[in-house]
């Protein structure tokens, strides 16, 4: 009985390295997608003495339950003198004053209270379900000076568990397990007038629309990026298996042939 050898040809070596490139490639992307699902605020503009926007992305991270309420702390020490929220169907937003620690001066005048809490509670049948994100917004202003704005919150979910994002992360160090929202504000270029919203500021036309009576429509909530890149490898496994499975019959196809 003759037995032949058969060696991979080219197109074979290619084709699995090009595959093994691909599962390797979606397997370093997993800590950069279990990193984007801590809760983050991004503001629309970081400049110390201006108004801004500040998004606060929250995705849900249980596999059973959904996300009914987030609440988000606002510095007290630097507090922000104007707040107002963004309407968003489904979800009621409530901001809290509290006495401040200390009185502050604003433009001549003392400020004693300001909000320190937002907290957004969703109505009966909403809720961010597993594998979805919602994003929440709120107007805030003016910036205090040049530096890092710490934002803890914490997430309620509908079994009744609280995640607490409240850990600093220190400078040059690793990320902790539950990192507070934060942003770094950026000075303000040389002549620049940041001051409170006027007809001619475009954060007055902002804040105009979000205290309005109007009804915002959004989209429903998107796919977590975890979700998302984990579904891309199970792709790539799934086309690396019926391309080996092709070779495999190919193979024994040769294989009979030749016997």
């Amino acid at each position: 009985m003759n037995i032949k050898c058969h060696r991979a040809s080219p197109v074979r070596r290619r084709l699995l390295l090009a595959l093994a490139g691909l599962v390797v490639g979606g397997l370093a992307l997993l800590p950069a997608a279990a990193a984007d699902a801590h809760v983050r605020v991004t503001p629309d503009n970081p400049t110390s003495g201006s108004f801004s926007a500040l998004t606060f992305r929250v995705p849900n991270e249980s596999d059973t339950a959904g996300t009914v309420k987030v609440s988000v702390q606002l510095p007290q020490d630097h507090p922000f003198i104007h707040v107002s929220t963004k309407p968003i169907t489904g979800w009621t937003a409530v901001a809290a004053e509290k006495p401040l620690p200390k009185p502050v001066d604003y433009e001549g005048t003392t400020i004693t209270k300001a909000v320190r809490t937002v907290t957004w509670t969703a109505d009966q049948g909403t809720q961010i379900r597993p594998n979805e994100y919602q994003e929440f917004s709120i107007s805030v202003g003016p910036l205090p000076e040049p530096g890092t704005v710490m934002l803890p919150a914490t997430q309620t979910y509908s079994d009744g568990t609280v995640v607490a994002w409240d850990q600093p992360t220190p400078d040059s160090a690793e990320e902790p397990d539950k990192p507070a929202p934060e942003f770094n504000v950026v000075a303000a270029a040389a002549g620049a007038d940041h001051g409170g919203p006027t007809s001619s500021d475009p954060n007055a036309e902002a804040l105009s629309t979000e205290n309005s009576t109007s009804t915002e429509t959004t989209a429903p909530a998107a796919a977590d990026p975890v979700a998302r890149t984990l579904g891309g490898l199970g792709l790539a496994a799934g086309l690396g298996g019926l391309v080996l499975g092709g070779l495999a019959l190919r193979r024994r196809s040769a294989g009979g042939a030749s016997s």
